[in-house]
C-alpha cells in the first residue's frame, strides 16, 4: 500500500484467468451484483495496466464507492423504495379483486369485455410492481378461471395473462422508467409523460384483439348496469385516485417525481392498512420484507453497474462502437432497425434492470450520434424489453406463465405468439413515429410543465 492506493501482485495470466472464472460464474446464473462488481474491478485493473511485464497493479475502487455515494445523495433514488413499497402494498391487499370488479362493470358489456378487463388491470398493476412477476402470479390466478368460465379459449387466456406480466411498463410510476432515467441521465418526469401514449397504444391494440376473439367465440356480454358500476366504483374508490395523484401532482407542478413517490406511498399505507384494513400486522411485515429485498437488490446492482459504466466511459468503449457502426450503418432508420433486433435479444436474455444497467451506457451515445432523441430512445428501449420478456427461448414471462398455469414452456410460448406479433407491430409504430412519445412532452413543456 502506498498512500491511499493498494497494489496487488498479479501477472497477466492471473488477470485473464479471473476474467474467465467471472464469465463462467455469470453463465451459471450467479448473483448479478457479484458479476457486475467483479467486472468493474477487473476492467479497472486492466485499465491501469501499463505493460504485460508489470507485476504490481494499483487496485483503485474509487469509482464504485463514488457511485454508492451518488445513490445516497441522488433525489430520484429515493423514489425507488417508495414506489416499490406502494406497489407491494397494493399487490398484497384486496386491490386486485376490487379493480377487476370495477373494470368488468365498465367494460363487460363490450365484445371481449373480460379480455379488456384483464388487459387494463394487468397494465395497471405492472406499472406499480414493475416486471417482477407479481402481475402474472397475482392476477393470473384471479383472472384465468374467470376467462375460461366465460368460454375464452385456453390458449388465448394463457397468452393474454402471460403478456400482461410486462404490459404497463411505460406508465408512471414504472420503476424501469425511473432506473432508465437515472442511468441515461434523462429527466424522469419527462419519461413518465412520454410513455403514456405508447403505453395506451399497446393496451388498445391488445384490447382490440381481445374484442375480436370475444366476438368470434360468441362470448356472452354482461349488461351495462349502473347498479353494478356504482358499488364497484365505491369499492375501488381509494385505489382509483392513485394515477391521478401522480400525473396531476407532477405535471401540475405541485410535486416532483420524488415527492410524488412519498405522497403515493403514504396514501397507500393509510388506505390499505388503516382505512380498508386489508393489510394486518403479519401481512405488513411481509410487505416490508418484500420491499426491502427488491430495493436492496436493485440498489446494489445499480452501484456495481455504475462502477462498470465509469470504466466503459473512461476507456471510450461507446466511441469505439460508434466508429464501428458508422462504418457499416449510414442511416438513422437502419440504426433503429438494428437497435430493435439487438434489444429484443437482450430482453429475452436479461431481466429488465440488468439490461438497462448494462446496455444503456453503450447504446445511449450511439443513439445520440444518429440523432435519436434520448426520451424517445427510452420508450423504444423499454418497449423492446417488454417484448423480450415474451421472446423464446428464455423470455422470463414464459417461465413465470408456465409455472403459474402449470403448462410446458413451449406451449406457453406458442400461446403468446399472436400477442408477440401485435407488440412487434406496435414497436414499429413507436420506433418510427417519434411524435407518439414526444407529443405530450412538448405539450407539457409548452404548458409550463416540467
Amino acid at each position: 500500500m502506498i498512500g491511499d492506493t493498494f497494489f496487488v501482485d498479479m501477472g497477466p495470466e492471473l488477470l485473464l484467468l479471473l476474467a474467465v472464472v467471472l464469465g463462467i460464474y455469470a453463465l451459471l446464473g450467479k448473483p448479478l451484483f457479484a458479476v457486475l462488481g467483479g467486472a468493474a474491478v477487473l476492467t479497472h485493473l486492466w485499465g491501469t495496466w501499463d505493460s504485460f511485464e508489470q507485476a504490481r497493479v494499483p487496485l483503485q475502487l474509487d469509482a464504485i464507492f463514488i457511485e454508492a455515494a451518488t445513490i445516497v445523495d441522488g433525489p430520484y433514488y429515493i423514489a425507488i423504495p417508495l414506489f416499490v413499497f406502494a406497489g407491494t402494498l397494493l399487490a398484497e391487499s384486496g386491490a386486485p379483486e376490487r379493480l377487476v370488479r370495477l373494470a368488468r362493470a365498465l367494460f363487460g358489456w363490450l365484445p371481449g369485455g373480460l379480455a379488456i378487463v384483464a388487459t387494463v388491470t394487468c397494465a395497471f398493476f405492472t406499472a406499480f410492481t414493475g416486471a417482477s412477476g407479481v402481475t402474472i402470479v397475482a392476477l393470473g390466478g384471479l383472472l384465468y378461471p374467470v376467462l375460461r368460465r366465460e368460454r375464452y379459449p385456453d390458449g388465448f387466456s394463457i397468452g393474454l395473462l402471460t403478456t400482461g406480466g410486462s404490459l404497463g411498463l411505460l406508465f408512471p410510476p414504472s420503476l424501469p422508467l425511473i432506473v432508465y432515467g437515472l442511468i441515461a441521465g434523462v429527466d424522469v418526469d419527462k419519461l413518465f409523460v412520454a410513455g403514456i401514449l405508447p403505453g395506451l397504444l399497446l393496451v388498445a391494440v391488445l384490447s382490440g384483439y381481445g374484442m375480436l376473439v370475444g366476438k368470434l367465440r360468441g362470448v356472452e356480454r354482461t349488461r351495462l348496469s349502473l347498479g353494478a358500476i356504482g358499488p364497484a366504483l365505491r369499492a375501488a374508490a381509494f385505489e382509483l385516485p392513485i394515477p391521478v395523484l401522480i400525473l396531476v401532482g407532477i405535471y401540475g407542478g405541485y410535486v416532483t417525481a420524488t415527492e410524488a413517490s412519498a405522497v403515493v406511498a403514504l396514501y397507500c399505507l393509510v388506505v390499505e392498512v388503516f382505512v380498508l384494513r386489508d393489510i394486518g400486522a403479519r401481512a405488513f411485515v411481509v410487505v416490508v420484507r418484500k420491499t426491502a429485498e427488491l430495493v436492496g437488490a436493485i440498489l446494489i446492482i445499480l452501484i456495481m453497474a455504475l462502477g462498470l459504466k465509469n470504466y466503459l466511459v473512461y476507456a471510450e468503449v461507446p466511441q469505439q462502437l460508434l466508429a464501428l457502426m458508422k462504418s457499416h450503418i449510414h442511416s438513422p432508420l437502419t440504426f433503429l432497425l438494428v437497435l430493435n433486433v439487438f434489444l429484443i435479444a437482450v430482453g429475452c436474455l436479461l431481466d429488465i434492470f440488468s439490461a438497462i444497467l448494462v446496455v444503456v451506457p453503450l447504446v445511449a451515445p450511439l443513439a445520440h450520434a444518429f440523432g435519436v432523441d434520448p426520451i424517445h430512445l427510452g420508450i423504444i428501449f423499454l418497449t423492446n424489453l417488454e417484448i423480450g420478456y415474451l421472446t423464446p427461448p428464455v423470455g422470463i414471462n414464459l417461465f413465470l406463465g408456465g409455472l403459474r398455469f402449470e403448462r410446458p414452456i413451449l406451449e406457453v410460448a406458442r400461446h403468446v405468439l399472436p400477442f408477440l406479433g401485435l407488440l412487434v407491430l406496435c414497436l414499429v409504430v413507436i420506433t418510427y413515429v417519434p411524435s407518439l412519445s414526444l407529443l405530450l412532452v412538448h405539450w407539457s413543456m409548452g404548458a409550463g410543465g416540467p
